[in-house]
């Protein structure tokens, strides 16, 4: 009678903690909602967390709040939400920075999958290989060549260690046998106007921010690193086609929380998020740019970002990336 007693209790315990969980995720949000973006300004992670932050406010109602906390390959901004309360009002912006860190640096304040847990992802989009026009190179085979002919005298930038476009350039050394130069900077526009201003040869950007440049004669396009054509570069061939047989590279975004963050504020979160990038005028805008939504659960988030983390320690290990 005691023991049926005892489930009894435990069990009315977990329904009234269910329930209140539900009544306060149904709640959510009351007050603002605060967005860190371990990145610098301009660069995707925090172009498209201020657009989905807008989209968010406005369907659930209060402030989401852009906090831009570069600087140590977005351990110091993630380091911040590891550290806050587990209640949904703080968020990160994370991109596969975060699944290159779990290979790349041996020491961390955190362990992504341990520390954070997956809400939702947001998009990906191709990266586009650029170099100064003042780089005698027209196309990839070219670069290939010169670079060849110049083993460590040609740099490449970068926006920092572990990111998509570090990664991308590692990945390209690799795969295409060459001996280039990395130059870490602090963000992403500081690395583009490095390779605008001559200071660095080249670099792997993001299509959806790099395109516009290129376009304009202030870099020159080689090459995209799709499986595909980029359909905003169509005349821009791939990196595969080009000359590096098999490379492929992307950069993507997505949302995490602390870890504790109540599973039915997690699933509000990420049934708006879809909501949003599932929206005519979002995919239009974001077709325009070069990119693409992601449409996943929290769960298939979660192995998508361990599939992530075992794919780049194999490129790490390969490539032999190290960090200062």
């Amino acid at each position: 009678m005691r023991m049926e007693t005892s489930y009894f209790r435990a069990a009315c315990a977990a329904a009234a903690t269910l329930a209140s969980c539900t009544a306060f995720a149904q709640a959510y949000p009351t007050k603002p909602v605060h967005f860190v973006v371990p990145f610098a300004a301009g660069g995707p992670a925090d172009i498209y967390a201020r657009f989905l932050g807008n989209r968010l406010e406005k369907s659930l109602g209060q402030p989401f709040v852009i906090e831009d906390r570069p600087g140590g390959g977005a351990i110091i901004g993630t380091e911040v939400v590891v550290k806050s309360s587990p209640d949904g009002y703080t968020l990160l912006a994370m991109s596969n920075t975060h699944t290159v860190n779990e290979s790349l640096f041996t020491k961390k304040p955190y362990t992504l999958m341990k520390d954070l847990t997956p809400v939702a992802p947001i998009n990906y989009s191709d990266l586009l290989l650029v170099v100064n026009p003042s780089v005698p190179a027209k196309n990839l085979k070219e670069l290939i060549a010169l670079v060849k002919s110049k083993p460590g005298q040609l740099n490449y930038a970068s926006s920092g260690p572990g990111t998509p476009y570090h990664m991308a350039g590692e990945l390209f050394k690799a795969m295409a046998g060459l001996d280039i130069v990395h130059v870490p900077h602090k963000g992403s526009d500081q690395a583009r106007t490095s390779v605008m201003a001559g200071q660095t040869q080249m670099m792997l950007d993001a299509v959806t921010t790099m395109a516009q440049i290129a376009r304009s004669g202030k870099v020159r396009a080689i090459a995209t690193t799709g499986k595909t054509r980029s359909s905003i570069m169509p005349d821009v061939p791939t990196m595969d086609e080009a000359g590096v047989p098999g490379y492929e590279a992307t950069i993507w975004l997505g949302v995490m929380a602390p870890m504790g963050t109540p599973k039915p504020i997690v699933d509000k979160l990420n049934a708006e998020i879809r909501k949003t990038v599932h929206q005519p005028d979002v995919k239009e805008a974001w077709a325009k740019q070069g990119a693409v939504a992601m449409d996943m659960t929290p769960q298939q988030f979660s192995k998508f970002l361990q599939q992530d983390i075992e794919k780049w320690a194999k490129v790490v290990k390969i490539s032999g990336a190290k960090v200062d």
